[in-house]
């Protein structure tokens, strides 16, 4: 279950796994807008009215009000990791 206006974690997911190099520029320019309007409604959204679910996906996910110190997911690191990232 999502927030409303927010991105289900599914759906981030989804976006991130797949490698950028495999993405169509419409992909690229959908998961660009998906995540801008998803961390706007993260950040408009008080920390206390979040669902469970919701925080947990900000954290794995770099989203507003995540765990994270240096803008980095979780995800990110993994890619990295994994020599996944962006170039």
């Amino acid at each position: 279950m999502t927030d409303h206006g927010r991105q289900s974690f599914t759906d981030k997911v989804s976006a991130s796994v797949k490698p950028d190099s495999q993405k169509t520029t419409g992909e690229h320019m959908g998961d660009k807008f998906h995540g801008k309007m998803d961390n706007a409604a993260g950040s408009l959204q008080p920390q206390g009215e979040k669902s469970y679910t919701q925080k947990a996906s900000d954290t794995v996910t770099g989203g507003h009000g995540g765990a994270t110190n240096n803008n980095s997911s979780l995800l990110d690191k993994a890619k990295h990791a994994l020599g996944m990232e962006k170039h």
